[in-house]
Protein backbone atom coordinates (compact mmCIF):
# COMPACT_ATOMS: atom_id res chain seq x y z
CA UNK A 1 0.00 0.00 0.00
CA UNK A 2 3.03 2.70 0.95
CA UNK A 3 4.36 1.83 -2.63
CA UNK A 4 1.61 3.53 -4.44
CA UNK A 5 0.53 7.43 -4.63
CA UNK A 6 -3.30 7.66 -2.84
CA UNK A 7 -5.43 11.13 -2.78
CA UNK A 8 -4.81 13.33 -0.20
CA UNK A 9 -8.29 12.91 1.71
CA UNK A 10 -10.32 16.02 1.96
CA UNK A 11 -11.36 18.55 5.31
CA UNK A 12 -14.27 17.63 7.12
CA UNK A 13 -15.65 20.77 6.15
CA UNK A 14 -15.48 19.64 2.44
CA UNK A 15 -16.85 16.44 2.63
CA UNK A 16 -19.75 15.16 0.40
CA UNK A 17 -22.61 13.44 2.46
CA UNK A 18 -21.39 9.98 1.35
CA UNK A 19 -17.97 10.67 2.19
CA UNK A 20 -19.23 11.60 5.59
CA UNK A 21 -21.21 8.58 6.39
CA UNK A 22 -18.11 6.57 5.09
CA UNK A 23 -16.18 8.28 7.99
CA UNK A 24 -18.90 7.97 10.30
CA UNK A 25 -18.83 4.20 8.96
CA UNK A 26 -15.37 4.59 9.86
CA UNK A 27 -15.48 5.82 13.36
CA UNK A 28 -17.83 3.20 14.19
CA UNK A 29 -15.03 0.19 13.41
CA UNK A 30 -12.64 2.31 15.18
CA UNK A 31 -14.73 2.44 18.45
CA UNK A 32 -15.64 -1.08 18.63
CA UNK A 33 -11.43 -1.55 17.91
CA UNK A 34 -10.43 0.68 20.61
CA UNK A 35 -13.12 -1.09 23.46
CA UNK A 36 -11.92 -4.24 22.31
CA UNK A 37 -8.12 -3.88 22.85
CA UNK A 38 -8.55 -1.71 26.32
CA UNK A 39 -11.00 -3.93 27.42
CA UNK A 40 -8.72 -6.72 26.38
CA UNK A 41 -5.01 -5.39 28.50
CA UNK A 42 -7.19 -4.56 31.64
CA UNK A 43 -8.22 -7.98 31.77
CA UNK A 44 -5.44 -9.16 31.47
CA UNK A 45 -4.34 -6.82 34.21
CA UNK A 46 -2.56 -4.34 32.76
CA UNK A 47 -3.04 -0.57 34.36
CA UNK A 48 -4.20 2.43 31.83
CA UNK A 49 -2.29 5.52 32.64
CA UNK A 50 -2.53 8.63 31.23
CA UNK A 51 -0.37 10.40 28.22
CA UNK A 52 1.90 12.97 28.26
CA UNK A 53 2.31 15.65 24.94
CA UNK A 54 5.81 17.52 25.35
CA UNK A 55 9.11 16.68 27.73
CA UNK A 56 12.29 17.19 28.32
CA UNK A 57 13.21 14.03 27.40
CA UNK A 58 11.35 11.67 24.42
CA UNK A 59 12.54 9.28 21.82
CA UNK A 60 15.60 10.36 19.70
CA UNK A 61 14.19 8.38 16.16
CA UNK A 62 18.23 8.44 15.73
CA UNK A 63 19.74 6.16 14.26
CA UNK A 64 16.55 4.31 12.86
CA UNK A 65 16.65 4.37 9.16
CA UNK A 66 13.34 3.87 8.95
CA UNK A 67 12.70 7.14 10.76
CA UNK A 68 12.12 10.72 8.33
CA UNK A 69 11.43 13.41 10.58
CA UNK A 70 11.77 16.96 8.65
CA UNK A 71 11.12 19.28 11.74
CA UNK A 72 11.41 18.37 15.41
CA UNK A 73 9.60 20.35 17.60
CA UNK A 74 10.74 22.34 20.77
CA UNK A 75 9.24 24.82 22.77
CA UNK A 76 10.39 27.19 25.60
CA UNK A 77 8.15 27.04 29.36
CA UNK A 78 9.57 28.11 32.30
CA UNK A 79 13.13 28.57 30.62
CA UNK A 80 13.65 25.06 30.01
CA UNK A 81 13.18 23.72 26.30
CA UNK A 82 11.24 20.98 25.66
CA UNK A 83 10.07 18.98 23.20
CA UNK A 84 6.62 17.48 21.66
CA UNK A 85 6.80 13.15 21.83
CA UNK A 86 7.98 11.34 19.07
CA UNK A 87 7.19 8.31 21.25
CA UNK A 88 6.77 7.80 25.14
CA UNK A 89 9.27 4.58 25.26
CA UNK A 90 11.50 6.76 27.84
CA UNK A 91 8.59 7.26 29.99
CA UNK A 92 7.70 3.63 29.46
CA UNK A 93 10.51 2.38 30.55
CA UNK A 94 10.76 4.67 33.57
CA UNK A 95 7.27 4.03 34.59
CA UNK A 96 7.67 0.17 33.96
CA UNK A 97 10.81 0.07 36.28
CA UNK A 98 9.42 2.11 38.94
CA UNK A 99 5.55 2.12 39.01
CA UNK A 100 3.55 0.12 37.09
CA UNK A 101 5.14 -3.65 35.61
CA UNK A 102 2.15 -4.15 33.53
CA UNK A 103 0.70 -1.25 31.70
CA UNK A 104 -0.60 0.79 28.06
CA UNK A 105 -1.28 4.52 27.41
CA UNK A 106 -3.12 6.07 24.36
CA UNK A 107 0.24 8.14 23.09
CA UNK A 108 0.20 10.90 20.88
CA UNK A 109 2.89 10.79 18.47
CA UNK A 110 4.12 13.93 16.77
CA UNK A 111 6.20 13.63 13.90
CA UNK A 112 7.15 16.24 11.17
CA UNK A 113 7.09 13.66 8.47
CA UNK A 114 8.57 14.26 4.97
CA UNK A 115 6.26 16.15 2.68
CA UNK A 116 6.88 13.20 -0.14
CA UNK A 117 4.80 10.81 2.59
CA UNK A 118 2.03 12.84 2.17
CA UNK A 119 0.37 10.31 -0.88
CA UNK A 120 1.75 6.87 0.96
CA UNK A 121 -1.47 6.50 2.37
CA UNK A 122 0.24 5.18 5.69
CA UNK A 123 1.75 8.31 6.89
CA UNK A 124 0.76 11.08 9.33
CA UNK A 125 2.54 13.77 11.11
CA UNK A 126 0.28 13.34 13.99
CA UNK A 127 -1.05 9.80 15.35
CA UNK A 128 -1.72 7.73 18.41
CA UNK A 129 -0.35 4.81 19.43
CA UNK A 130 -1.27 1.82 22.05
CA UNK A 131 2.02 1.87 23.72
CA UNK A 132 1.88 -0.61 26.30
CA UNK A 133 5.14 -2.36 28.22
CA UNK A 134 5.77 -5.39 30.75
CA UNK A 135 8.42 -5.63 33.27
CA UNK A 136 10.79 -8.59 33.10
CA UNK A 137 8.88 -9.82 29.72
CA UNK A 138 10.28 -11.60 26.70
CA UNK A 139 9.98 -10.51 23.51
CA UNK A 140 8.25 -13.97 23.02
CA UNK A 141 6.19 -12.94 25.43
CA UNK A 142 5.10 -9.65 23.48
CA UNK A 143 4.71 -11.60 20.66
CA UNK A 144 2.39 -14.08 22.01
CA UNK A 145 0.53 -11.54 23.72
CA UNK A 146 -0.04 -9.31 20.52
CA UNK A 147 -1.18 -12.22 18.37
CA UNK A 148 -3.22 -13.15 20.97
CA UNK A 149 -5.02 -9.61 20.83
CA UNK A 150 -4.93 -9.53 17.23
CA UNK A 151 -6.80 -12.52 16.57
CA UNK A 152 -9.68 -11.45 18.92
CA UNK A 153 -9.93 -8.59 17.49
CA UNK A 154 -10.65 -9.19 14.01
CA UNK A 155 -13.11 -12.01 14.94
CA UNK A 156 -15.01 -9.62 17.36
CA UNK A 157 -14.73 -6.54 14.35
CA UNK A 158 -16.47 -9.73 11.92
CA UNK A 159 -18.41 -10.21 14.55
CA UNK A 160 -20.17 -6.93 15.79
CA UNK A 161 -19.26 -4.85 12.93
CA UNK A 162 -20.14 -6.68 9.82
CA UNK A 163 -22.99 -4.29 8.49
CA UNK A 164 -20.01 -1.38 8.80
CA UNK A 165 -17.39 -4.14 7.01
CA UNK A 166 -19.68 -4.61 4.28
CA UNK A 167 -20.23 -1.03 3.82
CA UNK A 168 -16.67 -0.45 3.25
CA UNK A 169 -16.33 -3.39 0.70
CA UNK A 170 -13.94 -4.88 3.83
CA UNK A 171 -16.06 -7.49 5.20
CA UNK A 172 -15.07 -10.51 2.66
CA UNK A 173 -11.69 -10.09 2.46
CA UNK A 174 -10.78 -9.04 6.00
CA UNK A 175 -9.85 -12.99 7.47
CA UNK A 176 -8.94 -14.02 10.87
CA UNK A 177 -5.23 -14.62 11.04
CA UNK A 178 -3.54 -18.18 12.09
CA UNK A 179 -1.15 -18.53 14.79
CA UNK A 180 1.41 -18.49 15.37
CA UNK A 181 2.61 -15.34 12.75
CA UNK A 182 6.04 -16.53 10.78
CA UNK A 183 8.86 -14.82 11.96
CA UNK A 184 11.19 -13.54 9.56
CA UNK A 185 14.87 -12.00 10.20
CA UNK A 186 15.43 -8.97 8.42
CA UNK A 187 18.65 -9.90 7.52
CA UNK A 188 17.91 -12.80 6.06
CA UNK A 189 15.45 -10.72 4.11
CA UNK A 190 17.67 -8.21 3.02
CA UNK A 191 20.20 -10.98 1.73
CA UNK A 192 17.32 -12.66 -0.40
CA UNK A 193 15.19 -9.95 -1.57
CA UNK A 194 17.37 -6.68 -1.42
CA UNK A 195 15.91 -3.26 -0.29
CA UNK A 196 12.71 -4.53 -1.36
CA UNK A 197 12.11 -6.88 1.29
CA UNK A 198 9.44 -5.28 3.01
CA UNK A 199 7.10 -4.57 -0.19
CA UNK A 200 7.64 -8.80 -1.58
CA UNK A 201 6.56 -9.66 2.02
CA UNK A 202 3.58 -7.71 2.52
CA UNK A 203 2.40 -8.77 -1.41
CA UNK A 204 3.02 -12.16 -0.34
CA UNK A 205 1.11 -12.98 2.94
CA UNK A 206 -1.89 -13.61 4.02
CA UNK A 207 -1.43 -13.00 7.53
CA UNK A 208 0.55 -10.21 9.59
CA UNK A 209 4.22 -11.50 9.91
CA UNK A 210 7.08 -10.55 12.19
CA UNK A 211 10.02 -9.54 11.25
CA UNK A 212 12.88 -9.12 13.65
CA UNK A 213 16.52 -7.86 14.36
CA UNK A 214 16.42 -4.27 13.37
CA UNK A 215 19.22 -1.60 13.68
CA UNK A 216 17.64 0.70 15.99
CA UNK A 217 17.80 3.21 18.89
CA UNK A 218 19.79 2.83 21.87
CA UNK A 219 17.11 1.28 24.08
CA UNK A 220 16.60 -1.92 22.44
CA UNK A 221 18.34 -4.54 23.51
CA UNK A 222 21.76 -5.54 21.13
CA UNK A 223 23.42 -8.31 21.70
CA UNK A 224 27.39 -6.97 20.65
CA UNK A 225 28.89 -10.94 20.60
CA UNK A 226 26.03 -11.89 18.25
CA UNK A 227 25.82 -8.66 15.91
CA UNK A 228 21.58 -8.97 16.56
CA UNK A 229 19.12 -7.17 17.93
CA UNK A 230 15.82 -8.62 20.23
CA UNK A 231 13.53 -6.50 18.50
CA UNK A 232 10.39 -6.96 16.09
CA UNK A 233 7.89 -4.94 14.00
CA UNK A 234 4.72 -6.71 12.88
CA UNK A 235 3.51 -6.34 9.20
CA UNK A 236 0.20 -6.49 7.99
CA UNK A 237 -0.57 -8.31 4.86
CA UNK A 238 -0.75 -5.81 1.83
CA UNK A 239 -0.36 -2.48 4.12
CA UNK A 240 2.87 -2.69 6.06
CA UNK A 241 4.19 -1.86 9.57
CA UNK A 242 1.73 -1.30 11.91
CA UNK A 243 3.72 -2.20 15.72
CA UNK A 244 7.06 -1.83 16.72
CA UNK A 245 8.59 -3.36 19.74
CA UNK A 246 11.40 -4.66 21.49
CA UNK A 247 13.35 -5.65 24.56
CA UNK A 248 15.38 -2.84 26.15
CA UNK A 249 18.36 -2.39 27.69
CA UNK A 250 18.69 -1.98 31.18
CA UNK A 251 22.39 -2.04 32.54
CA UNK A 252 24.09 1.56 31.91
CA UNK A 253 27.32 0.64 30.40
CA UNK A 254 25.81 -0.73 27.06
CA UNK A 255 23.54 2.03 27.26
CA UNK A 256 26.00 4.82 27.15
CA UNK A 257 28.57 2.77 24.57
CA UNK A 258 25.51 3.09 22.60
CA UNK A 259 24.64 6.44 22.75
CA UNK A 260 28.35 7.69 22.43
CA UNK A 261 28.43 4.96 19.07
CA UNK A 262 25.27 6.71 17.70
CA UNK A 263 25.50 10.40 18.26
CA UNK A 264 22.81 9.89 20.98
CA UNK A 265 23.27 13.55 23.19
CA UNK A 266 23.22 11.60 27.17
CA UNK A 267 22.08 15.17 28.29
CA UNK A 268 18.51 14.62 26.96
CA UNK A 269 18.42 10.90 28.76
CA UNK A 270 19.43 11.78 32.61
CA UNK A 271 16.76 10.31 34.75
CA UNK A 272 16.85 7.01 32.35
CA UNK A 273 20.59 6.91 32.48
CA UNK A 274 20.72 8.12 36.26
CA UNK A 275 18.27 5.01 36.89
CA UNK A 276 19.91 2.60 35.13
CA UNK A 277 23.70 3.55 36.92
CA UNK A 278 22.40 3.14 40.47
CA UNK A 279 20.52 -0.24 39.40
CA UNK A 280 16.73 0.92 39.49
CA UNK A 281 16.30 0.50 35.67
CA UNK A 282 14.64 -3.14 35.11
CA UNK A 283 14.45 -5.02 31.97
CA UNK A 284 11.09 -5.22 29.79
CA UNK A 285 9.80 -5.63 26.63
CA UNK A 286 7.23 -3.83 24.81
CA UNK A 287 5.47 -2.50 21.90
CA UNK A 288 3.61 0.40 20.46
CA UNK A 289 0.81 -0.26 17.73
CA UNK A 290 -0.26 3.01 15.69
CA UNK A 291 -4.11 2.64 16.21
CA UNK A 292 -4.91 4.86 12.73
CA UNK A 293 -2.80 2.68 10.99
CA UNK A 294 -4.77 -0.56 12.70
CA UNK A 295 -7.97 1.12 11.65
CA UNK A 296 -6.92 1.30 7.83
CA UNK A 297 -5.39 -1.81 7.76
CA UNK A 298 -9.40 -3.45 9.39
CA UNK A 299 -11.54 -1.32 7.14
CA UNK A 300 -9.52 -1.02 4.04
CA UNK A 301 -9.54 2.75 4.19
CA UNK A 302 -7.98 4.22 0.98
CA UNK A 303 -5.62 6.89 2.99
CA UNK A 304 -4.85 6.95 7.00
CA UNK A 305 -6.62 10.54 6.70
CA UNK A 306 -9.53 8.67 6.85
CA UNK A 307 -9.69 7.43 10.02
CA UNK A 308 -8.47 10.75 11.75
CA UNK A 309 -11.55 13.39 12.24
CA UNK A 310 -9.22 15.99 11.14
CA UNK A 311 -6.17 14.13 9.08
CA UNK A 312 -2.69 15.52 9.41
CA UNK A 313 -1.01 14.58 6.34
CA UNK A 314 2.65 14.81 5.69
CA UNK A 315 3.37 18.74 4.16
CA UNK A 316 -0.63 19.61 4.58
CA UNK A 317 -2.22 22.46 7.25
CA UNK A 318 -5.59 22.40 7.04
CA UNK A 319 -7.48 25.43 8.77
CA UNK A 320 -8.81 22.40 11.34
Amino acid sequence: MGSHLIEIPKPLEQLSESEIERRRCISRVMTHILRYLTSELVNKGFEWVLPVTFSKSTDPLWPDVGASIEKRIEVEIYGETIRATLSMIVHKMVACSLAHPKFFILSPNIRVERRDRANSGIHAYEFTQLDFEVRNATSENIRSLVEEIIVGLIGSVKKNMGEELTFLRRYDNLRVPETPFEIYDREELEKTSGREWETKIISETYDPVWIVNFPRQFYDFEDFEKGKWDNYDLMLPGFGEVLSGGRREWEYSKMVRKMERDGVRKENYEVLLKLARVGKLNPSAGAGIGLERLVSWIVGAKHIGETQLFPRVPGVVYDL
